[in-house]
Parts: C-alpha cells; sequence; structure tokens
C-alpha cells in the first residue's frame, strides 16, 4: 500500500465522527433527490401505462337523451376514431350498516369482451350480465370502505324505484381514478361510489332501451379536437347536450394531473433546495476541513510529492466520503421512494405501480454531490499548494488580529479578555464567519420549507370551512328544482336555517382566453355560504354583473370593470355579455358568482335553485338523513365536518406525509452542518486553545473562547435562517398556484420556534461534544504538530 493510502486511511478513521456528519449531510440531499423524483416519474409511467392499456378516452359529453342512432353520425366526424354510448346516472344508495346517506353514479357497463374505451380493470369477480338488473360491478375503493364482496348486497334508487343489488365484482377505471361527489373537494369512499351495470338493464331502468345519455369518444392521431368538439356540439344540441370537452377537462383526470404536477412541483423544488444545500454546506466544510492540513500538504511537497499526487490523495479523502453519502442516500432515497410511491399508489387506487429508480436520477445526485465536494478540496489545496514548504509548515499568520468595531464603539471595559479574543477572532476571519453564519442559517432555514406546509393546510382549512363556508349539510338536486323547495327543507325536524344557491355549468371567454366552470348563484344576507375579499371580509353580491375568483381572472387576464362573455352550456345555451364587478378570494378551485335572481334572468328562467345549504342540529342528523333519503329530487347530500375530515385525511396520506420526511432531512442536515463547523473551528485553533492553556488559561475560558465564539455566530444566524426559509417558502408558494389550489405562505409561531430549537439544540449537542475533547486536549501533543 501506498504511504498516501496509510495516510488517507489514517485520517479518515481519525475523522471518522466528521466523516459520517458529512456523510449524512450528503445522504439527506441526495436521498430527497432521489425519492421525491422517483416517486414523481413511477406516478407519470404508471398513470400513461394505465390510460393506454385501458384505452382511456379523449372526449366527453353528457346529454339529456339521444336515440342510438346518432352514434353512426358522431363515428362519421373527421378525426373521430372509436365512439362508446353509455347510460349514467347519479344513484342514492342503501349500505347495509352504514346509516348516512350514500350517493353513487350508475354507469352502463361494456360488454364482455368488448374492445371498448374506457376499459375496467377487473380486481375480482366478473363484469356483470346485461339483461341482469340485480348484478353491478363496484369501485374496488368503495368496496374496501364498506367491506363489501362477492354476493354483499345492497339497496339502490334508480329512476325512483327500490332496487336491490348484489355485487358480482369489484373494478377499477381509469375515468374515475378520484371518486368525487359533484361539488366535493376531497373524495370519501364511503358516502360515494362509482358501480357499474348491464347495458340493457340500465337503459330500461331509466327509459334508455335504444338510447343513451353519455357519450366516450377516442380521436384518431393529430385529429383537431377543438373541430370535433365543435361538430359534436351541433349534434348533440337538439338532445340536450351540455357541451363536450378534452380529457384535459375530465373531473378525475384534471384532479390527478394537477395534483401530479404539484407533486411534480415540490419533487422538484424540494430536491434542489435540499441538494443544493447540501451541496454547498459539503463545499464549505471540505473546504475548511482540507485547510486544516496545511502543514500536512507543506510537508509532502518537502518530501517530493507533487501537486498533483497531493490533489488526488485529497480528491480521494473527500470522494471516499461523499460516495459514502451518495451510496447512503441513494439506498435511502429509494428505499423511501418506493414507500411514498405506495402511498400515492394506495390514494389514486392504481391497479399496478411501475416503480423503477431510473438510472439518470442517481448519476444527476452523484454528479452534483462529487463536482461540490472536489470544487471544495480543489480550493482548499490550491491555496496551501501555492505556498513554499518552508512557509507552510509555519503556523498561518493571522491576516489582522486588532481592536474590534464594537470594543471601538465603548464596549472594551464591559468585556472580558477571552469576550474580547472571541470578536476579535470573528472579526479577524470574516470569511469563515460569514459561511459559518450562512451554512448554520441555510440548515435553519431548509426545515421552515419542510414544515410550512402544515401550517399553510391549516390556514387554508380554516379559510374555506369555517370561514367561507358554514353550513352543515349541503344538498344537491337532480335537476333545477321551484325555489319553495326551500320551504319544504326549512320545515324538516332540526333544519334551523335554509340558504339556497343555483349552478350553472358555463364557458367564460375574454379575448382568446376561455375556461370552463360553473357559475354560482347565491342570495346576498346569507350567513351559512359568504364570499370573501382579499382581507377575507364578507362580500356582497352586486345587482348587476358578476364576481370572479381572483386566480380565475387573473388566468382570463381580465380586471374589474370589463366585459367577459359568458357562454351557458344549460337550459337555451345562450350567449351573454357580463361585466366583471369585482374579485373574490378563494383557495380552493375556481368559480364565478351572481345574485341568484339575476342568474336566473340571465338564464331566462323562472326562480329556480339547485340545492340547499342547511344548518342544523347535530341531535337531529340521524331522523334528518331518513327524511332526506325518501325525496327523490335530492342527489347529493355532504356534511361540511365530514369534508373537513376527509381533507386532513387526504392531507395527511400525501402531502404531510411527504413533510414529515423532508423534516426529518432537515433536522438531520441542520445538525450535520453545525457539528462539523464546530469542529472544524476547534481543528482550527486547537494549537492556539493549547498555546492558551500553556498561558494559564483554564479549560473553562478556553471552551468560553470556542464555544462563546460558536454561540454568537449561531445567534446571528438564526434570523438570518429564518428570513431565507421564508424566502424559499414564497418561492415554492408562488409556484404551486393553480385552479384546483393556491397556497399561501402562512408560518405559525410554532414553526418558527420549532427551527429555531433545532438550531440551538444541534449547536449544544456539538459544543458538549467540543468540550468533551477539549478537556482531553493533550497540550504537549498539540505544540508538537506540525502546523
Amino acid at each position: 500500500m501506498k504511504a498516501l493510502d496509510r495516510k488517507l486511511l489514517r485520517d479518515l478513521w481519525h475523522m471518522r465522527t466528521q466523516a459520517l456528519a458529512i456523510a449524512l449531510v450528503l445522504a439527506c440531499g441526495v436521498g430527497t433527490f432521489i425519492m421525491f423524483l422517483s416517486t414523481l416519474q413511477a406516478l407519470r409511467v404508471t398513470q400513461q401505462a394505465y390510460y393506454q392499456e385501458n384505452r382511456f378516452a379523449d372526449l366527453f359529453a353528457t346529454l339529456k337523451r339521444a336515440p342510438e342512432s346518432l352514434a353512426v353520425r358522431i363515428r362519421d366526424i373527421d378525426g373521430v376514431a372509436s365512439v362508446q354510448t353509455r347510460v349514467a346516472a347519479q344513484v342514492r344508495l342503501t349500505v347495509p350498516g352504514f346509516g348516512e346517506p350514500v350517493m353513487g353514479l350508475m354507469v352502463s357497463a361494456p360488454e364482455p369482451g368488448a374492445a371498448g374505451l374506457n376499459a375496467l380493470y377487473l380486481a375480482a369477480g366478473r363484469l356483470p350480465d346485461a339483461n341482469r338488473p340485480d348484478e353491478v360491478v363496484v369501485s374496488k375503493p368503495f368496496a374496501q370502505a364498506h367491506q363489501l364482496g362477492m354476493g354483499s348486497q345492497l339497496t339502490a334508487l334508480l329512476n325512483g324505484r327500490q332496487q336491490r343489488l348484489r355485487i358480482v365484482g369489484t373494478a377499477l377505471s381509469p375515468e374515475f381514478i378520484e371518486q368525487m361527489r359533484p361539488g366535493a373537494a376531497t373524495p370519501d369512499y364511503l358516502r360515494f361510489g362509482v358501480m357499474w351495470m348491464g347495458r340493457r338493464a340500465l337503459g330500461e331502468a331509466y327509459d334508455m332501451h335504444g338510447a343513451f345519455n353519455d357519450v366516450a369518444i377516442g380521436l384518431a392521431p393529430q385529429a383537431d379536437s377543438a373541430a370535433v368538439i365543435t361538430r359534436l356540439d351541433r349534434l348533440l344540441a337538439p338532445y340536450g347536450g351540455l357541451g363536450a370537452y378534452t380529457r384535459s377537462d375530465q373531473h378525475s383526470h384534471r384532479f390527478l394531473t394537477q395534483e401530479l404536477d404539484q407533486l411534480g412541483t415540490l419533487a422538484t423544488l424540494f430536491p434542489a433546495i435540499f441538494l443544493g444545500v447540501a451541496a454547498f454546506l459539503l463545499h464549505v466544510v471540505i473546504g475548511r476541513l482540507v485547510a486544516t492540513q496545511r502543514g500536512q500538504v507543506a510537508s509532502l511537497k518537502a518530501f517530493g510529492y507533487h501537486d498533483r499526487a497531493i490533489a488526488w490523495h485529497y480528491f480521494k479523502l473527500v470522494g471516499i466520503i461523499a460516495a459514502a453519502g451518495i451510496a447512503i442516500g441513494i439506498a435511502l432515497g429509494t428505499w423511501l421512494g418506493a414507500g411514498l410511491a405506495g402511498v400515492y399508489q394506495d390514494f389514486y387506487h392504481f391497479p399496478y405501480l411501475h416503480f423503477t429508480l431510473p438510472p439518470g436520477l442517481a448519476l444527476a445526485a452523484a454528479a452534483i454531490s462529487m463536482a461540490s465536494a472536489a470544487a471544495g478540496a480543489a480550493l482548499a489545496v490550491r491555496r496551501s499548494a501555492s505556498l513554499p514548504p518552508a512557509q507552510a509548515m509555519r503556523p498561518e499568520a493571522p491576516a489582522r488580529y486588532s481592536v474590534s468595531w464594537i470594543e471601538r464603539l465603548g464596549a472594551r471595559r464591559l468585556l472580558s479578555q477571552p469576550a474580547r479574543m472571541i470578536l476579535r477572532h470573528i472579526q479577524r476571519g470574516r470569511w469563515h464567519s460569514l459561511l459559518t453564519v450562512l451554512g448554520i442559517s441555510l440548515a435553519g432555514g431548509i426545515i421552515l420549507t419542510s414544515l410550512y406546509q402544515r401550517d399553510t393546510v391549516t390556514y387554508m382549512l380554516d379559510v374555506h370551512f369555517r370561514r367561507a363556508q358554514r353550513d352543515d349539510l349541503a344538498l344537491l338536486f337532480n335537476e333545477p328544482s321551484a325555489s319553495r323547495a326551500r320551504h319544504e327543507l326549512a320545515a324538516l325536524p332540526g333544519v334551523r336555517a335554509v340558504e339556497v344557491y343555483r349552478v350553472v355549468p358555463v364557458r367564460l371567454r375574454f379575448g382568446a382566453s376561455s375556461y370552463r366552470t360553473a357559475l354560482r348563484g347565491t342570495e346576498n344576507g346569507t350567513d351559512l355560504q359568504r364570499l370573501l375579499d382579499s382581507e377575507l371580509r364578507a362580500v356582497r353580491l352586486p345587482q348587476r354583473g358578476l364576481l370572479l375568483t381572483d386566480y380565475l381572472a387573473t388566468m382570463l387576464g381580465v380586471r374589474p370593470g370589463e366585459r367577459l362573455v359568458v357562454e351557458l352550456l344549460e337550459g337555451r345555451r345562450a350567449v351573454r355579455e357580463v361585466v366583471v364587478a369585482g374579485v373574490v378570494k378563494e383557495y380552493f378551485g375556481v368559480a364565478a358568482y351572481m345574485e341568484l335572481q339575476a342568474l336566473n334572468a340571465l338564464m331566462l328562467e323562472g326562480p329556480l335553485i339547485s340545492g340547499a345549504y342547511l344548518a342544523v342540529d347535530r341531535t337531529a342528523l340521524p331522523g334528518l338523513y331518513t327524511r332526506l333519503a325518501r325525496m327523490p329530487r335530492v342527489a347529493s347530500i355532504a356534511q361540511r365536518e365530514q369534508e373537513i375530515r376527509n381533507f386532513n385525511r387526504m392531507m395527511e396520506q400525501t402531502m404531510l406525509y411527504f413533510s414529515s420526511i423532508a423534516t426529518a432531512f432537515a433536522v438531520t442536515i441542520a445538525f450535520g452542518v453545525i457539528y462539523n463547523s464546530a469542529r472544524i473551528a476547534l481543528a482550527e485553533r486547537s494549537h492556539e486553545l493549547a498555546s492558551l492553556r500553556v498561558l494559564g488559561f483554564t479549560r473553562a475560558e478556553i471552551a468560553y473562547i470556542l464555544l462563546g465564539e460558536l454561540g454568537l455566530l449561531t445567534l446571528a444566524a438564526l434570523p438570518v435562517g429564518l428570513l431565507l426559509g421564508r424566502a424559499m417558502c414564497y418561492y415554492i408558494a408562488h409556484t404551486m398556484q393553480n385552479d384546483l389550489y393556491r397556497v399561501p405562505v402562512v408560518l405559525e409561531a410554532r414553526t418558527y420556534a420549532f427551527s429555531i430549537a433545532v438550531v440551538l439544540v444541534s449547536a449544544i449537542l456539538s459544543g458538549l461534544a467540543l468540550r468533551r475533547r477539549m478537556d482531553r486536549l493533550d497540550l504537549l501533543a498539540v505544540l508538537k504538530k506540525a502546523e
């Protein structure tokens, strides 16, 4: 073994705790990079494969009723490759052992063996017999939530008639990856499910024999989807068509795509921040570590070693440390990535998951880490190697050691001699002190970035579900109903207040921009559902014009006072120009709002409503559910408290799990950075501290000098870290803005306190470790060192 290689092994053993800390810092950065990006890659590949294998449609349209013969004319549209007509209906279900209302979407099942669109992935059982009205296949998540198996029975209200159903299979569909009832913000598999019945049986139940009310279309390659939609809308308009839309506007796909886009944002930003911070800290730590061996470099040169051999020796040293961190990070990131991808698989209910570690990710993480380590070593070795051996073997002369600026301000008499030494040393080594402060502040800042989502989600939940949405139950009718329905609801036992609303699907256009959404009509003076401005104050609806959510106004590029085109997709499908009277603040979804009477006037209809919000006594809920279940017009019932629980469950399963891992990595990085800074400070000043001990300073005094400097730098880093962390949070929030939800920056006092506590505890533990080493300092050995 070569002499330099033996020195390398001895150096690694001597600095084993430092090397481990450096490797862990790097492992956290690499692990974050691998975990998040491999998870995103696995989900996107799985989504694409699932869509392709199960022939997910490109266009969708719903209508009132059309004869099956119309399908031939649809197939003749230029660009249409395949057509699948269906029957679909919202139904109310009664599940044995579950006392709350359950809503469902019943869809006609494809014929067994047919190569149609939106093919079912059978998890168990078989497809229903086309002629059997009592056989259904239910969605796997719904079956799991209610513990339903083959042969289980439930009851459905089909077109006003009770029908006993028997489960013959469970399935998944690319069309319903996200299964949410109309108007819901989150999935609720206990209270909403999708099921499939034979086409003939379902058609006869809804008087659709030889007819359809839903169509899915596959497009030919290079087809013009806009042109196909235009012709399709013309064909379906006489049959009550509500407007065709592309896959990008299909509810489940849109929800999934935007969730993956948000995950993509986080999976790009968090690894970039973590790996960038780890790489910077590695660069600083390795550079200072090699610099402490300045005298050893000179000795090697004096014995005839060339600069290239010395540089390669130190590159191997840092390369081994970096390689260990990279290996740990890749292994840890792959393991956590598979676990995180599994969490998302269960949440999105993919039938399978294609998880692999893309070689490019591992190579990218390794390249960034190795480059940073090599750069840190190269600069330090170059500085040391540039000196003549005789000069380099002497201790480095202080660049400047004079009265500090704090002493010049008049504090000299108030400071002890060790305190003056601390201040003068910090002033003398400005660059090292600045790097230490920056490193510690970055370590504290990334803790904020990993925790701020928890605070933000709590705030969004409070604004949406407690300040704006204050009802107990939200009802949605099958069809718009006369406004007198409010009096029927108000007369129900336990109902304390009723507020009604109208929802109309619309396409809003302003210039070249357009967006498909809902136009909601409510009454002024309501308390159960309130619109809020940017200051979260209640807003009154204008008598003329409409209000837009602020993000929707930005998307369309429209400002208050300007007029936009409202294309009504219901009723007479009129096209109107309406002035934008103002904007409102919402963090979930986007919509437009009008005063209820103004909306009905826009529709050229009488006083109709689409649903109602109820305030009820909690003790009356069981009996109220029973009464509402007997009302055929009620298509959907949502309980606000249950919505809150569902939202929290979704956050815990995905985003907060994501944040917990990031927080653990951030804490590890913080401790590793502070510990290494402390150890390097001891290595740099061991000769000086030993000299002070020989001159008569006590152990407590020299510990005060070194640990006092570390403490001052840590305290200086705390506010800088909070500012850097907050800036990174703002950047992350800026990238997480879309029409699904918008993320504000909300950081609670406990989050700041946790970040500060982690840094302080890391500094204290590092200080205790240093104190033990200083107490064991061999004065003669230190003074004999070739420095």
